[in-house]
């Protein structure tokens, strides 16, 4: 994607309106919305809860590329990807950033209507992409770990309402389409406050291929913390999501997509004993990401895109211009080849080609 000066300043305005309506957004989000949930009946309560791993869900199987194959499914591994990123799902917004269950539903049926193909924001930033051959990758984020995500029924089940559930159900009817989220929480995740309850939601998302992972203890502008005061925040959900069972973080986003002034810290550090890396850190941004395969692609600031309609402040930076973009500029969107092995690109962006991952390079 080719972006003049005057487009990227204002792109960085941009990036500066998402971060700021995120701040007022989220400090009008009331703060006793979070139910006192109990464990479910015989549920045993241990300080730490045995690792689960992930297990990748609806992966389709690789083919082995070839330059005529990728020239015939139009595949372009390094255009660009939308990382979408969701707040709180409610039956009535109360604040610019939530989105209703139907308008969540809408939205995932556009995409599977379209030809996206969900994958989590490890997968991403990994370049871990397995995507059937002529489809697109889209990343599904949801910040702070609201109830209103995820919870259980009284039989196990996604609560209905619920982010998960829906896209669970859009998922059972598009086949191809992944049931693959990422969920990144704070110190009460989902709203639970129970030991038990906390890794009871975190087992049933890791088993079922979803990403859970860091997105601080307790919420603050990391712009505004000291070097160690940003690596304790992370730390200490990072320990919170080891004694609930979950892997290590990949992952993280950052807070009102607020970038701490050592940007280091945010990626890799450690406090108290404690070490993190991440393979990729997000903002609260206003355009799709580079391929991770790309040259300028920055795993310490990838972009997403605020799910919500043209309207206001939206009208050229929100989720429905950014996909009616990519739907009217096909040869900037990545297109997959299919093979997870292999980075299948059109020979006229060869130079703009970064890390390899030891993946062999189809130019044709």
């Amino acid at each position: 994607m080719r972006i003049s000066a005057s487009l990227t300043r204002i792109i960085g305005i941009a990036n500066a309106v998402v971060v700021t309506v995120a701040i007022i957004g989220l400090s009008l989000m009331p703060s006793g919305d979070r139910p006192h949930a109990k464990a479910p009946l015989g549920a045993k309560v241990q300080d730490t809860v045995p690792p689960v791993d992930p297990t990748p869900v609806g992966q389709p199987p690789g083919v082995v590329a070839t330059p005529e194959f990728a020239r015939q499914v139009g595949a372009n591994e390094l255009g660009l990807v939308p990382v979408l990123m969701y707040h709180r799902i409610l039956p009535k917004r109360m604040a610019f950033l939530d989105r209703t269950p139907d308008q969540l539903r809408k939205e995932l049926e556009r995409l599977a209507e379209k030809g996206y193909v969900p994958i989590s924001a490890r997968e991403f930033a990994t370049g871990d992409i397995h995507v059937p051959a002529g489809k697109f990758p889209v990343v599904l984020t949801f910040d702070d770990g609201h109830r209103s995500h995820f919870a259980l029924d009284a039989y196990g089940n996604p609560a209905p309402g619920t982010a998960v559930a829906v896209i669970q159900d859009v998922a059972a009817r598009y086949p191809g389409f992944r049931p693959v989220a990422t969920f990144w929480i704070n110190k009460e995740p989902f709203g639970l406050r129970d030991h038990a309850s906390q890794a009871a939601a975190v087992r049933w998302l890791v088993e079922h291929g979803y990403e859970v992972a860091n997105h601080t203890w307790g919420h603050p502008n990391l712009r505004a913390l000291k070097t160690k005061r940003v690596r304790e925040q992370i730390v200490r959900l990072e320990r919170l999501l080891k004694k609930l069972g979950a892997p290590p973080s990949k992952t993280m986003a950052l807070p009102y997509g607020a970038l701490s002034r050592d940007r280091k810290a945010a990626r890799t550090g450690s406090w108290d004993g404690t070490r993190y890396d991440f393979a990729g850190v997000f903002l609260a941004g206003a355009e799709p990401s580079v391929s991770p395969y790309a040259k300028k692609f920055d795993r310490g600031a990838i972009q997403r895109i605020q799910s919500n309609g043209k309207k206001g402040e939206c009208r050229k930076w929100c989720s429905q211009h950014w996909l009616e973009w990519l739907d009217k500029h096909p040869g900037e969107r990545y297109v997959s080849d299919g093979d997870p092995d292999r980075i299948s690109i059109p020979r006229r962006v060869r130079g703009n080609i970064g890390a390899k991952r030891g993946l062999q390079v189809i130019a044709y």
